[in-house]
């Protein structure tokens, strides 16, 4: 099957860093990865036009829980306040 995650950490304050099943290891600046939230409230379900303002994200927002949504995603609740937001396993590995 696709490749998931086996490890996820933090390296170092601004980057998080997943190491996949196949053993690709990809990191990801954290302010990318809330400014690439595809939730309904950062983007528009019917026309997928982004609603989120990326200057309104704050430079220093951290991730502050990450857990497992079924066998393909994580959901990341962020230092601003935001958590609804789903990254897919196959949305991350395009990030990467």
């Amino acid at each position: 099957g696709a490749p998931f995650p086996k490890e996820i950490a933090q390296s170092g304050p601004d980057a998080l860093r997943i190491v996949w099943t196949d053993g690709r290891e990809s990191l990801y600046p954290v302010l990318l990865l809330r400014r690439s939230c595809r939730c309904a409230a950062c983007v528009d379900e019917w026309t997928g036009k982004p609603l989120l303002d990326p200057g309104k994200v704050p430079a220093d927002v951290r991730p502050v829980e990450i857990r497992p949504v079924g066998r393909y995603a994580l959901g990341i609740a962020w230092s601003d306040g935001h958590d609804t937001g789903i990254y897919t396993f196959e949305f991350l590995r395009s990030l990467a």
